[in-house]
């Protein structure tokens, strides 16, 4: 996740998912497959299994293509074979980006990629350029609710939890990814409202972007997270509420 507050920029990233909640599926569905190949279809066993099979539910994504997705993983169904790649490079004011895909063509993928961090004033570095800037976490997100920051501590600081702060009025939570279903079972047990929920890399330091850096920092990723193949963007921009607010009225 990137930015100078997470919920500010899920807000962000749901507000296109919602517009493109077509390609939203298809992502979703991909990870689905990937993760029953590679370690069965219980999600009970598979961590990764469950973590999609969990981001599928919280975008409404109908049963029976989580389903599908599942056996297409399996070999019950007949389907498209994806690889895994990763890249990295630097946006606008050296931002770092790192780019998770699924893909059945490398090539095709790699030269959307090329050509985004070229329109968009970036560019596309070696592996493992930036991968060493971010962590990678568990992250949850509660909204509004008859509850604390310190009623949130007291029941998951057993548990493994790494942080509990307030942000944009919601509470973020954010653990190892080893205490991720744990805690995920934990906060649904107890019927705690949450938003959000994913394992991803945060930013070990953030970039500061003034408007125009941050204008074509944002295109670029807006840019790599249209490709068909790109499942994450993360990123380590800094822009202030007061630069990201003016962006979204010019828009």
């Amino acid at each position: 996740m990137s930015g100078h507050s997470k919920w500010s920029t899920i807000k962000r990233k749901k507000g296109a998912a919602d517009a493109k909640r077509g390609v939203i599926f298809s992502k979703i569905s991909r990870e689905i497959t990937v993760a029953a190949r590679d370690g069965g279809d219980d999600i009970n066993y598979n961590p990764r299994l469950r973590t999609a099979v969990m981001k599928a539910k919280e975008n409404n994504m109908p049963t029976n293509n989580i389903e599908r997705a599942i056996k297409r993983g399996t070999g019950n169904l007949d389907g498209v074979v994806y690889e895994e790649i990763t890249h990295e490079g630097y946006g606008p004011g050296g931002v770092a980006i790192m780019i998770h895909c699924l893909t059945d063509n490398k090539n095709r993928t790699t030269s959307e990629i090329r050509s985004q961090f070229t329109k968009n004033n970036g560019n596309l570095g070696e592996s493992g350029c930036v991968s060493y800037m971010f962590d990678r976490k568990g992250i949850f997100i509660l909204g509004s609710g008859n509850y604390t920051e310190d009623d949130i501590m007291e029941l998951l600081i057993d548990h493994g939890i790494e942080d509990v702060k307030i942000e944009d009025e919601n509470i973020v939570v954010t653990t190892p990814t080893d205490a991720f279903n744990d805690i995920s079972d934990i906060l649904k047990e107890n019927n705690y409202n949450t938003i959000l929920s994913e394992i991803t890399f945060i930013p070990k330091n953030l970039t500061k972007l003034d408007e125009k850096k941050a204008n074509q920092c944002l295109k670029l990723i807006e840019g790599l997270e249209d490709c068909e193949d790109v499942q994450n963007v993360y990123s380590n921009y800094d822009i202030s509420d007061e630069i990201m607010n003016k962006i979204s009225e010019e828009q």
